[in-house]
């Protein structure tokens, strides 16, 4: 899996989650697009635990991608009933608390 980490000018941590498969990819259904070209998910590749860590200690995400959406569930920011699906490929976004 591939994780970017954007942080915002006022702090918020934002982490961007993509299948490593789908990076340069653009998928539509409808009037609905993932389009992965952009910077946006172009991070680095990293294990699962990793990237576990740092969805805990985010303000949001944005997982696309089996895998990603995948662990996203067994970190238990997002439910099944949040993720969609277009042209195949499940995409989910989450706030996420903090656990202080």
């Amino acid at each position: 899996m591939i994780a970017k980490e954007h942080i915002h000018s006022d702090g918020r941590v934002v982490i961007a989650v993509c299948d490593k498969e789908l990076i340069g990819k653009k998928f539509s259904e409808g009037d609905k697009q993932l389009d992965f070209t952009s910077d946006f998910y172009k991070g680095k590749e990293m294990s699962p635990l990793l990237i576990g860590d740092m969805l805990r200690n985010a303000d949001s995400a944005s997982l696309a991608g089996h895998k990603s959406t995948q662990l996203g569930l067994e970190e238990g920011i997002i439910e099944k009933d949040q993720i969609i699906t277009i042209d195949g490929i499940p995409f989910a976004t989450a706030a996420l608390e903090k656990a202080f």
